[in-house]
This record gives structure tokens, sequence and C-alpha cells, in this order.
């Protein structure tokens, strides 16, 4: 049995995707899936996918009092979190993403359960360390306080000497990709974009604000979720040194780049226009980030499956342009 958190949002919906179609005897289906936002709510993430049982992100402390989770389940994948880098209440934050994963940590190293947390490249802050996840959390600044909640966990458990037999924290870079559709403002350019061109025809990007970047060319490190979701069955499988791994492409990409496959894809002239950006987020604005993927790539791990332009096709050819885009 795996339990999958924050299962009714996009990486966690993805990820019963990607356990529904695997190898293993057709599929994985014995799941708990566990999210604060209910079926009713939200349908669509879930809708297509097959899993044992849907709780509640409070219902799910009496599930594992049970004892016949404590035998059944080996894995507790955990993507559940407020991931509003504008979010400004600090005690929701440390409440929901810091709390709540140190109690799953604890509960996992008691009963000797595997566990996959989902950090945040929002801990990497400005990027003045670079983006290595093999810098200490001690060191980093976030510059938001979601990226702080997340940063506090890293930092506590780097400090457990009682942990589970196998457990990863991931930094996700800037992913994209399907069943993202209900997360407004944090949904990704891609998103964003493909509607903003469906309804104008042209695409607004922010201008550039330091010389070094012309406008445009602010750089992201881009992932497709079909590869962060085949990362995460994948070290669940291998098993590879307890810690916290990167997941992204590895190679920073320009805004420009990653517009032009989403054009092309829906057969319309490229037309961006640059606009002013708002002076309250200036000041935390990131202009590179660019996953260390070495310590990954070192413990034997897979190499990226999608390019850019693959992803960004896939995406738009294969989920936004038809009538049904989730997984």
């Amino acid at each position: 049995m795996i339990i999958v958190t924050g299962a009714n949002g996009f990486i966690g919906s993805a990820i019963i995707w990607e356990l529904n179609q695997s190898e293993n005897n057709g599929g994985i289906k014995d799941i708990i899936a566990v999210d604060s936002v209910d079926l009713t709510t939200r349908p669509e993430p879930l809708k297509k996918r097959q899993f044992s049982r849907f709780l509640s992100k409070d219902q799910l402390w009496d599930f594992l009092s049970l004892a016949e989770t404590q035998k059944s389940v080996n894995l507790v994948i955990h993507m559940g979190a407020n991931s509003s880098t504008t979010e400004t209440h600090w005690e929701h934050l440390y409440e929901n993403n810091t709390f709540y994963t140190q109690r799953l940590f604890e509960w996992c190293a008691h009963y000797e359960k595997d566990f996959i947390y989902a950090s945040s490249a929002a801990t990497y802050g400005a990027g003045e360390l670079g983006y290595s996840d093999s810098t200490d959390p001690e060191q980093l600044r976030p510059l938001n306080l979601y990226g702080k909640s997340k940063n506090i966990f890293d930092q506590w458990v780097k400090r457990q000497t009682k942990t589970p037999p196998h457990w990863y924290g991931l930094k996700f870079f800037n992913v994209y990709g399907p069943n993202e559709y209900h997360k407004g403002p944090m949904a990704s350019l891609v998103y964003k974009a493909y509607h903003q061109i469906k309804i104008d025809h042209q695409l607004k990007l922010f201008k550039s604000y330091l010389p070094q970047y012309k406008d445009g060319e602010q750089m992201r490190d881009f992932v497709y979720v079909k590869d962060v979701t085949a990362w995460i069955l994948e070290l669940s499988k291998k098993k590879p040194t307890n810690g916290i791994y990167n997941m992204g492409f590895g190679q920073a990409r320009t805004w420009l780049d990653l517009a032009r496959p989403i054009f092309k894809s829906m057969e319309i002239n490229q037309n961006v226009q640059f606009i002013d950006m708002p002076e309250n987020i200036r000041h935390q604005y990131q202009y590179f980030t660019e996953a260390n993927m070495k310590k990954w790539f070192s413990a034997g791990m897979s190499t990226p499956r999608w390019s850019l332009e693959a992803g960004v096709k896939d995406y738009v050819e294969n989920h936004l342009l038809q009538l049904d885009p989730n997984l």
C-alpha cells in the first residue's frame, strides 16, 4: 500500500497516474489518496485514476493509528502543502508545510516505512550559493515564507538520528504539465501562456530589470511533470542513498525558449509583448535557476526523457488542446 498526500493536486495526482500505468502487474492501484481538497470540490485531477480510498489530511492520522495500516503501508509520498509563494500567514505555512511533514516523517521512522517528500527549489533563495542539493540547508536563505517553511523541515530532517529506512526530499524546480489547471496564479507559464495565446494571439512576459538579461531571456530550469513522476517511481525501486535531491532538467532555458514551442504547437505566429513587472515582486524575482543534477546522476538515476520542446509539445497537443486535458 502506498499513501500519496496532495493527491488531488498537481504533482500528487500525476504521481497516481504514474503508479496506475506502471508496469508492476498492470499498474499500482492499492493507493490511499490524501488531500485537503475533497473530490466533490475538485473532481478533475483524479476522475480517471484508480485508488483504494480518499482521506482528508486530518483523517489521515486516525488511519495511520490502525494496526492494519501500520502493517500494510510500505511507502508514503508526501506532496501535500500550501505551495503559494505569496502566502503571508506564517503559522498556517508552518503547520501545513513543516510540522505536518515532521509528524509523517516520525511515523515512517517509527514503523520503518519509506518516505518521499516535497521540498522546493524555493529554498535556494536568490541562488547566491548556487543550486546544488549538497548545500547545507542551514546556509540557505529563501526569499519567501513558503521557501522558509520547506527549508526549516530540510534543516530539521538533517538532524534526525532515527529515520525511515529510505527517505528522500525532492527540490522541484519549474514543473509544468497536465493536471495543474486548478493552480491559478501558481500554474506554469505554459498553461497561462496557452490561454493568453488562445484568446489574444499574443503572450505577455515581464521586462527584465537587470542589464545582463534582455527582455524574455530571464532563465529557469523547466522540467516536465512526466519526468518528475517517473523519477519518483524510480526512487521507490532503486532506493539510492538517503537525502535531498534536485528535481530539474539540469539546464536553464529562457522564457522565449519556452514560448516558441507553445506558439508552434498552437499553429499561431509568435507574438510576445513585454510588460512592467509589479514592484512588489521585483525584489524577490529570480533571473536564473538551474538544478545541479550531479548528485542525482552520480547515484545512478535516469536522465530526463523530455526536452523542453518535446515536453511543451506533448502538454499542449496531447492535453491542453484535447476536450479532456487531464491525465
